[in-house]
């Protein structure tokens, strides 16, 4: 039972965690990553009941360090993909967030990158940004008492500072546009930052889009959150 153990919790976790690189780094698709998630769950359960089934019977013979170790591989098959199917269940199935649902930011750089993409760059509108509304009623347009100017070069430090990688060939004025690589499967997520002056103020408006998949899991309203927030932060060292 001890081999058994250890070949089910190890098979279980590396279900739930290689997909994510093998997807990023070879030719291995999407549906079959997730496929892999999928079904490590069930390997990573069948593993823990396996553990508490020797716990149970052979309780004197268990050797409890390498017992520990399945238990956590095991734990971390169930854990991971559980965690993203929670996730998907709290969010609006939608993948294109904007601070301004009735005139977003329009992709122009970045457009010819997002030619191949499964998700076009054109804002789809209706019951997308029902949903929108709904769920991420703080995504809104924000006005800073600074100059375009000023909000521009704190945008661009923001940008890197988050690790985003800029694009700029033929993009509109007073725009940033900027790609965002996840890290686990290496999603490439695209952003446009538009700035207008309204007096002495800046009206600021975000749109995040990733390149496929039909939910984001609510990354693109967090990536909006964390560049405002960075965005402020800049300002405030200038």
């Amino acid at each position: 039972m001890k081999a058994l153990i250890a070949l089910t919790s190890i098979v279980g976790f590396l279900m739930v965690t290689l997909p994510g690189p093998l997807y990023k780094y070879t030719d291995v698709g999407l549906s079959t990553a997730f496929t892999s998630l999928r079904f490590g769950v069930y390997v990573g359960g069948a593993a823990l009941i396996l553990i508490i089934l020797q716990i149970l019977l052979k309780r004197k013979s268990v050797n409890w360090g390498s017992t520990l170790v399945c238990a956590v591989l095991a734990i971390i098959a169930i854990a991971m993909p559980v965690s993203m199917m929670s996730k998907a269940g709290a969010v609006p199935p939608i993948h294109d967030i904007t601070t301004h649902v009735t005139n977003p930011p329009e992709f122009v750089a970045i457009a010819p990158l997002r030619e191949n993409a499964p998700n076009p760059v054109t804002y789809e509108g209706g019951d997308i940004t029902k949903q929108q509304l709904e769920a991420y009623p703080d995504i809104k347009t924000q006005t800073l008492p600074q100059s375009v100017d000023t909000v521009y070069a704190a945008a661009e430090k923001a940008i890197d500072s988050l690790g985003w990688e800029r694009v700029t060939d033929k993009a509109l004025p007073n725009t940033l546009e900027a790609t965002d690589t996840t890290l686990w499967f290496g999603f490439k997520d695209d952003v446009v930052i538009r700035l207008t002056a309204q007096g002495d103020n800046t009206l600021v408006d975000v749109r995040s889009k990733s390149r496929v998949g039909k939910s984001d899991l609510g990354k693109n309203a967090e990536r909006i959150r964390r560049f405002l927030t960075e965005l402020r932060k800049q300002l405030e060292n200038t």
